[in-house]
């Protein structure tokens, strides 16, 4: 039971998946503190730093993480875009959430990033596996289903 538990959860792609989400957050949280020490009010950094982490995130989850590497303009711009709004969804949640917290309930507003980075890291998952990057659907060219390499030689 327990080695069936790990193949299915512990593989490539959800390890990949979560070492790029640390990562998108990290590319969140930096952006987010760089833009309060300048003295942006924190629900305007909070948006710039979610489109900042948006747009890294769709480029690793692409190519690294559910491996699409299929470039055709038309397909790109669909990934794209429902990538954009499964995130549009976490992104208001976000919002929402911030200002709950923050403003409601006067939490620290790093621990409230904690909380919604926590929720929004499995959402996104849940997304981008079920509807944007899914497998035999025609949107995701997997290298190693196909039988070619990956663009770095790799599997």
């Amino acid at each position: 039971m327990r080695d069936r538990f790990w193949r299915r959860f512990v593989n490539r792609e959800s390890v990949t998946y979560i070492i790029f989400g640390v990562l998108t957050t990290a590319v969140d949280w930096v952006s987010y503190t760089v833009l309060r020490r300048l003295g942006t009010d924190y629900r305007v950094a909070t948006a710039l730093s979610w489109a900042a982490a948006v747009l890294f995130a769709f480029v690793t989850n692409k190519l690294v993480v559910f491996r699409s590497f299929e470039m055709r303009p038309g397909l790109v711009w669909k990934e794209f875009s429902g990538f954009v709004t499964a995130r549009v969804a976490t992104g208001l949640f976000t919002m929402v959430a911030m200002i709950v917290m923050v403003d409601g309930l006067h939490w620290n507003e790093y621990l409230g990033k904690v909380v919604v980075s926590a929720i929004s890291l499995v959402l996104n998952y849940l997304f981008s596996k079920w509807f944007i990057f899914r497998k035999g659907s025609g949107k995701t060219t997997d290298a190693a289903a196909s039988g070619r390499r990956a663009p770095n030689g790799g599997e």
